[in-house]
């Protein structure tokens, strides 16, 4: 005995969202992101600046380790690399094997910080040019060194 399945020819029921729905969670999320991104793209320059802060001070203390194995700081000419990587220099009898740092590490808009020894405004200075990788400059492109750690 066959049994047979009656097919209904009926309109179907569809299920889905339509333009207008659509339309209204689009614009509800353009006005989050118009309300959210001001405030998340400030606190990204603000964790960039501190960032670099916290490398500079890593850098310092490195630099003040250096100084009681080796009686002075690197010499200009031999940076921040000194910390890395054992100098030439004959009278470097007490460098720390692996050195000071494990790496050298760039400020967070990807620029190498700089050294100078003797400073211009301590004993050493060690500093960043800020976003736009030159001198001055106000903001995100200030320069920002280990005289303003305090």
């Amino acid at each position: 005995m066959r049994q047979f399945v009656e097919l209904r020819s009926g309109p179907r029921h569809q299920r889905g969202f339509t333009l207008i729905e659509i339309m209204v969670v689009v614009i509800i999320i353009g006005i989050l992101a118009a309300i959210v991104a001001p405030n998340v793209i400030g606190r990204v320059d603000d964790a960039q600046i501190t960032k670099a802060k916290a490398e500079i001070a890593n850098i310092e203390n490195a630099m003040k380790f250096y100084r009681l194995d080796n009686f002075a700081y690197p010499s200009s000419e031999q940076g921040i690399e000194a910390l890395v990587t054992k100098p030439a220099d004959p009278n470097i009898k007490n460098w720390k094997t692996g050195g000071y740092l494990e790496r050298l590490p760039k400020d967070p808009w990807g620029n190498p910080y700089l050294y100078l020894n003797p400073g211009n405004k301590r004993e050493i200075d060690i500093y960043t040019l800020g976003r736009d990788g030159r001198p001055g400059g106000e903001g995100i492109d200030a320069d920002l060194g280990n005289w303003e750690l305090e």
